[in-house]
């Protein structure tokens, strides 16, 4: 859910709460490394948290222990921290201004920082942004390390743009007979629905089928990096599908999907406020946004926890389709506002997810997530 968005934030566990996406807020007192050092991962540790208490990058931990993933790390392994050192890059000759600049449609935190060639982590700090790094259209932003000048002129020929349709399965069905109906390939559609090694699939699931797009359509734009987390190529191959997918279909406004948030929040017995708040914290309302983790469309809700959705209602959701994906969230929402103890509780498990909040209670970014949708639902009362 918000997504929002990261270390395992929208992998949500056991609930399926989608927002299992921001960086794990964790206390710590550890100082720079200054050579080599140990270090034993602890409950709530991150790549990206650790490289910032010791002073060193995710780039260099993961490249010191060989980590094919860096959000991948368990409790008691031990990694190398490489000394500040050995992982600094040179500094450069001389550093830019910094540069000043309006978000447009279909920007990303991500997308601007690759543009101007500096870091999510550096804009995020430059601006103050929450951990979601959350922007609007019309916001300025202060770009730091980059030169103000006009953006360079897109490359004159650019890859085909890929899009995707959903398929649910049938009976009978295999993926290679719906790859092949499609016009795609097994491995496009194991990596956009995160399939296991045995591409098993359910009668009535609904699956992403990457297509090829006309040349004409919008190029999906998702990153693979948020707040110093990598995310792996499967989640990210699935993320710019769908992100395709919703810019390649008729896109309801900011005030429909608003309207259809109260109205289904209303049907479902959902407070409205509520249901309205969560949803602007994590999109603003508006439905054509995918986050690097794949949580989907205006309620920022990840594949598996559609899922979840899909079984609480007892129908198979879409969540590129604007109600199905309303549907899914203010489903998720009741569920947990049913099973937590008060609403703090369950505004923070779909944040953070509902078992990490039981096991780890909340953390700090959560905290703020929870904070700022309570302030959302005056707004919306």
């Amino acid at each position: 859910m918000s997504q929002h968005h990261a270390t395992a934030r929208r992998l949500a566990t056991g609930t399926g709460a989608t927002l299992a996406l921001a960086v794990v807020g964790v206390t710590a007192t550890a100082g720079t490394a200054q050579a080599d050092d140990s270090y034993t991962v602890r409950t709530g540790d991150t790549v990206s948290h650790i490289a910032t208490r010791t002073g060193t990058t995710v780039t260099a931990i993961a490249r010191a222990n060989a980590l094919a993933d860096a959000s991948r790390i368990r409790i008691g392994q031990v990694l190398t921290i490489p000394s500040a050192s050995t992982a600094a890059a040179p500094a450069p000759a001389a550093a830019p201004a910094p540069a000043a600049y309006t978000v447009v449609p279909g920007d990303t935190v991500s997308r601007i920082a690759a543009k101007h060639g500096t870091t999510v982590a550096a804009v995020v700090a430059a601006n103050g942004l929450d951990s979601r790094a959350f922007i609007r259209i019309g916001q300025s932003l202060t770009i730091p390390g980059a030169a103000a000048t006009t953006a360079a002129p897109a490359p004159a020929a650019a890859a085909p743009a890929s899009g995707s349709v959903s398929h649910t399965v049938r009976s009978g069905e295999t993926v290679t007979g719906i790859a092949a109906q499609h016009g795609a390939t097994v491995a496009a559609v194991v990596a956009a629905n995160g399939l296991d090694s045995r591409a098993f699939i359910r009668i009535g699931q609904t699956l992403t089928v990457p297509v090829a797009a006309a040349a004409a359509a919008p190029t999906a734009t998702v990153g693979n990096t948020f707040a110093g987390r990598t995310y792996a190529d499967s989640v990210v191959a699935a993320a710019n599908a769908n992100l395709a997918a919703l810019r390649s279909a008729p896109t309801p406004t900011k005030a429909q999907m608003q309207a259809k948030i109260v109205a289904t929040a209303r049907a479902m017995g959902v407070d409205p406020s509520l249901a309205q708040a969560v949803a602007f914290q994590e999109s603003g309302f508006n439905h054509a946004v995918v986050s690097p983790a794949n949580a989907i469309g205006t309620m920022q809700v990840i594949p598996t926890s559609g899922q979840w959705a899909s079984e609480l209602v007892g129908r198979p959701l879409n969540l590129v389709d604007p109600d199905d994906n309303v549907t899914a969230g203010v489903a998720i929402l009741r569920a947990l506002v049913g099973n937590a103890p008060d609403l703090p509780t369950a505004i923070a498990g779909y944040y953070q997810g509902a078992s990490s909040v039981k096991r780890n209670g909340m953390f700090a970014d959560t905290r703020r997530y929870v904070a700022n949708v309570q302030t959302h639902m005056t707004r919306f009362a």
